[in-house]
């Protein structure tokens, strides 16, 4: 069902860290010679703890095992699970499963056409979402069938990779839960939840939930990805010109840490109850 529009207090609730961190620089004037009290304000109006309104609809289409439309702000990114019998060649006879994925931009996705092609880019972010989720599946408890997730970006503004393992994770859920009901398996084998967040500094200022304006500009960006008890499963930053501080690292994996707990919340409301029965 949709939870469109329900997780506005998730998305702006402050972060305790960001307070605490901004009353400390204001003692020091700066945030890479930007005072922080005059950091140019977001294009979207948010603070700089602050989420994009983002939502999940879950069952968005009806053919694949499970399937969510998650939202970022202006980003959208279509997710299904699909079920198949077997498991690449060095997973077979040992009784273990095995999740992969593969994502995409549609053609226009983009205010420039995006040719059909899987691009390195593609191929980097793909396994990303699949290294994430088998992070948080039980292999083992998949007897040799393999679980495929397709992330289709249908319109890109900022944070397509880190959604697509939010959107992917509600997918999966679901699949999972459709495959107990059935009596294909006897116990979900989702571990906990996953979800991911960008972070960067823009202005000097960290940032929560770069949209594309921002991410474009940054002089530092994240993407962290996370479970729902708050292990890491991946930190990918990089310093876009000038090195970064461990100050400054800190405080962006502390922001993403506290984003990312909101999305999981929101994550485990949406997931409370099972998927709807389809018919046989």
């Amino acid at each position: 069902m949709p939870l469109a529009g329900s997780h506005g207090d998730l998305a702006r609730r402050p972060s305790r860290f960001l307070r605490t961190r901004r009353r400390s620089r204001l003692v020091s004037g700066t945030v890479k010679g930007v005072p922080v009290s005059e950091s140019t304000p977001r294009p979207d109006g948010r603070a700089d703890d602050e989420l994009r309104p983002f939502s999940f609809e879950r069952d968005y289409t009806e053919m694949a095992a499970g399937s969510c439309l998650v939202t970022f702000g202006r980003t959208r990114v279509l997710c299904t699970a699909s079920v198949g019998d077997g498991v690449p060649p060095w997973l077979r006879n040992t009784g273990r499963g095995w999740v992969t994925a593969e994502y995409s931009m549609l053609p226009g996705s983009s205010p420039e056409r995006i040719r059909r092609r899987t691009s390195g880019r593609d191929q980097e972010i793909q396994r990303l979402i699949a290294r994430s989720l088998r992070a948080v599946v039980d292999l083992g408890s998949m007897p040799e069938m393999e679980i495929t997730v397709d992330c289709d970006v249908l319109q890109a503004d900022g944070g397509t990779r880190t959604a697509s393992i939010c959107g992917a994770f509600v997918a999966i859920h679901d699949a999972f839960s459709r495959l107990v009901a059935a009596g294909t398996i006897t116990a979900s084998p989702i571990l906990e939840e996953l979800a991911a967040i960008s972070v960067g500094i823009v202005d000097g200022a960290p940032r929560l939930d770069l949209p594309y304006v921002e991410d474009s500009t940054a002089e530092v960006d994240f993407n962290v990805v996370m479970t729902g008890s708050g292990r890491f499963v991946e930190v990918q930053g990089t310093a876009e010109g000038q090195a970064f501080e461990r100050s400054e690292l800190d405080a962006l994996v502390d922001l993403a840490a506290e984003g990312i707990a909101r999305i999981v919340e929101a994550q485990r409301a949406v997931l409370a109850t099972p998927p709807a029965v389809r018919p046989s």
